[in-house]
């Protein structure tokens, strides 16, 4: 099975930031263990990738692998439409 690579760019310590980056690791955790990895970028430390990646809103959740790539920015607190979104919802087990 193809590993899901996923990236998030928060932006500093903010509560909202701390709420994406908590919810997702758990969420990585407990649904998907060793299917995904999640990369947890503030852009803050790391303005050359959020430049890169032309990251202009955090948070910004992007899956890059396996393709289409896919974005999600702002909002994300309802993980079920986020799963959807990102066409994940066929790999949990």
């Amino acid at each position: 099975m193809e590993k899901i690579e996923l990236k998030l760019y928060i932006t500093g310590k903010t509560p909202r930031s701390i709420k994406a980056a908590m919810g997702f690791k758990g969420l990585f955790k407990d649904k998907f263990k060793d299917k995904a990895t999640l990369e947890i970028i503030d852009v803050l430390e790391r303005p050359d990738l959020a430049l890169e990646e032309k990251i202009m809103l955090t948070p910004t959740l992007i899956k890059k692998f396996p393709a289409p790539t896919v974005r999600i920015i702002g909002d994300l607190s309802n993980k079920e439409q986020v799963l959807l979104k990102l066409d994940l919802v066929s790999h949990q087990e």
